[in-house]
């Protein structure tokens, strides 16, 4: 196995999207993001726009390019609104991106240095799953509001309590789990924390196989996703199709107090799956005691699974936009380090209620 690669954090998520100015928008009055930085024409970037977002640690850029010659627009076009970049934040993105190009990864951008008078950067980038890259970020020489040509924003302040990112998910083809899980494991120095097989996670239609890979220090968790053999059309597989191949899935939101995150933001608009009041008859007997309040979790439709080390509380947004990829979860851990187990087949039950109104199941 290789060494590990010294990954600080998540430096930020971007997003490709249509209009960036009116989706930053959705992410302030819907989810509760504050912008704290703008960079586009005004600021002396003529070919797109792009806004920074803050929650708790969480940072979101939402880019649009401004011209439909920019390679950018040709990613749009194919994947529509989604993640472009997972970016890591490093202390020396020269030394990260030579490690990891020795390993064999392809190379995006070679190590540049970007300047403002807030200072100056190194970022890099490489190719993932996908159209997906990983940027590597090294700010020690950096003190201004996000990155080199951003302008700060006295934006709103967050109020939906949103705390950090718990894991993201990506989406493969068929058979190429296996290959991505090994990649991580190969180019960066990661491990498989846990994996799930066509059994784990199926129900009577659908079926799919993920093996969640980890940092060294598990704070940063990737479980990828495959469509695996089943009666009718996976999720996985609905993805892969409108996302013309493989990307991110889903980005899990950690909050400390999942009852009145939920709460909020459904009264902000945001749409949750529905899960049939069936699940609710023996999840007690399953999961055991919890701090919150039962009647609460069932209101709010609120998923609970219970693990060897805790247990933890989860739900997940519809597809934020109109192709059926990208999506988010709002997950509260009490200890529990899985990822759901006991509700995967309540939660693609649902999610098959979703895929059948499309006619796509």
């Amino acid at each position: 196995m290789s060494q590990p690669v010294p990954l600080k954090a998540i430096h930020h998520v971007e997003f490709l999207v249509g209009n960036a100015k009116q989706a930053a928008y959705f992410y302030r009055k819907a989810f509760g993001f504050s912008q704290i930085a703008y960079r586009g024409p005004e600021t002396g970037y003529r070919d797109h726009a792009s806004y920074a977002l803050q929650q708790g640690s969480v940072r979101f850029v939402l880019t649009t390019p401004l011209s439909p010659d920019h390679p950018d627009s040709e990613w749009l076009k194919q994947h529509g609104d989604g993640v472009r970049d997972i970016a890591f934040h490093v202390d020396d993105a020269d030394s990260v991106f030579e490690t990891v190009t020795a390993r064999g990864a392809a190379s995006v951008i070679a190590p540049k240095t970007f300047e403002d008078r807030g200072g100056a950067t190194r970022q890099a980038a490489i190719q993932t799953y996908g159209d997906t890259i990983h940027s590597f970020i090294s700010t020690n020489d950096y003190d201004g509001p996000f990155l080199p040509g951003f302008d700060p924003v006295d934006g709103d302040e967050p109020d939906v309590d949103i705390k950090c990112i718990d894991h993201i998910v990506g989406n493969v083809e068929d058979h190429k789990m296996d290959t991505w899980a090994a990649w991580y494991v190969e180019k960066l120095g990661w491990h498989q924390f846990v994996s799930f097989d066509d059994k784990d996670i199926s129900t009577e239609y659908t079926a799919l196989r993920s093996k969640v890979m980890a940092s060294e220090t598990r704070h940063i968790k990737f479980p990828i996703n495959e469509p695996a053999d089943g009666l009718k059309k996976s999720q996985i597989q609905e993805y892969i199709e409108f996302n013309r191949g493989a990307g991110v899935q889903h980005v899990a939101l950690h909050t400390p107090d999942i009852l009145r995150t939920v709460s909020v933001l459904r009264e902000r608009g945001v749409e949750f799956l529905r899960i049939p009041d069936e699940y609710y008859d023996t999840l007690w007997d399953r999961v055991g005691d919890v701090d919150e309040d039962r009647d609460e979790i069932k209101r709010l439709n609120i998923l609970v699974d219970r693990d060897d080390t805790g247990y933890l509380l989860q739900i997940f947004t519809q597809p934020v936009e109109d192709r059926p990829t990208l999506f988010f979860e709002i997950i509260q851990r009490h200890g529990a380090q899985s990822f759901g187990k006991g509700n995967f087949k309540a939660l693609f039950e649902s999610i098959e209620l979703a895929q059948e109104k499309r006619g796509n199941l």
